[in-house]
């Protein structure tokens, strides 16, 4: 079945009586297989999927090129994040002591149903199991040292909240994405701004490589990725589709002094700040009047 075709479906997985348990949302209630239901407020929600692989876009939205100063994008490039990042809504992720451009990214994440090999574009919307938002979190200090692969700016623990619900029979290619950071909108854009659609990504993905059941694509992020501050909650949603929460905390940092500390380089300010010099200039000035 095609999942874009109504009507609107939606599951989430929660963890319940010690065990993950899948539900469907009805107004304020979540419906558990055997009939019973719990408010949808004191629900421990996990991730609405178990994938092998976490693969995400580099560079996507037309608002995220211009902000950069890219060129015109040819085809897409792509990082992986380890599962252990995987977290769900209304969940936590922390900044470790010594780090500072902690930053959000809303997405939409594309949940595969099926193996899928070597397929066209026209054919993934029959292999997909559905949406869910996505927040590509990623810790800034560490771009020097990943070299490009971003396994330590955005695969840390917890840095890939996801749900709260996997969503089909919505078009989210007519669909906008919004990232609020207490409550203020901080990003926005249709999905239709993507330069590489879903189809395209999750076709061009298989060209090469086996995607299986569960597997989970992102999709990039649009402008205005900016750093966060323990304490906040950041939201995402997409219409049609979902809204989910992190609140973002602290860790303290590594016991052993080994390997590349978190560094506050011109390219790590750059990306974290979307090149506003302005604001990073403000930031500057904040730092050392805290003396920090």
């Amino acid at each position: 079945m095609n999942v874009l075709a109504g009507p609107r479906e939606e599951i989430r997985r929660i963890l319940y009586e010690g065990r993950p348990q899948w539900v469907t949302p009805d107004g304020e209630e979540l419906v558990l297989g055997d009939g019973r239901r719990i408010p949808e407020a004191e629900a421990h929600y996990l991730p609405p999927c178990d994938p092998t692989k976490i693969i995400c876009v580099h560079l996507n939205y037309e608002s995220r090129r211009i902000e950069f100063g890219v060129e015109e994008l040819v085809t897409p490039t792509y990082f992986m994040k380890p599962t252990t990042a995987l977290a769900g809504h209304r969940g936590r992720a922390n900044r470790p002591e010594g780090c500072r451009f902690m930053n959000y990214e809303g997405e939409l994440a594309v949940v595969v149903a099926e193996p899928m090999r070597d397929v066209a574009p026209d054919e993934v919307w029959e292999k997909l199991a559905g949406f869910t938002p996505a927040n590509d979190i990623g810790i800034h200090d560490f771009r020097d040292t990943d070299a490009g692969s971003m396994l330590r700016v955005k695969g840390q623990d917890g840095f890939c909240p996801v749900g709260p619900g996997l969503v089909r029979g919505v078009d989210v290619r007519e669909s906008t994405l919004r990232t609020y950071l207490d409550g203020e909108v901080v990003q926005e854009a249709p999905l239709s701004e993507m330069n590489f659609g879903i189809d395209y990504l999750v076709a061009d993905l298989a060209r090469y490589l086996t995607l299986l059941p569960g597997d989970l694509i992102l999709t990039g992020t649009p402008a205005n990725s900016r750093p966060m501050e323990p304490g906040s909650v950041v939201e995402v949603e997409i219409t049609g589709v979902g809204r989910l929460a992190t609140t973002i905390g602290t860790a303290p940092a590594p016991r052993h002094d080994v390997g590349f500390p978190p560094t506050a380089s011109k390219s790590a300010k750059f990306v974290a700040w979307g090149g506003d010099y302005r604001r990073l200039r403000e930031e500057e000035k904040r730092r050392e009047q805290e003396g920090g």
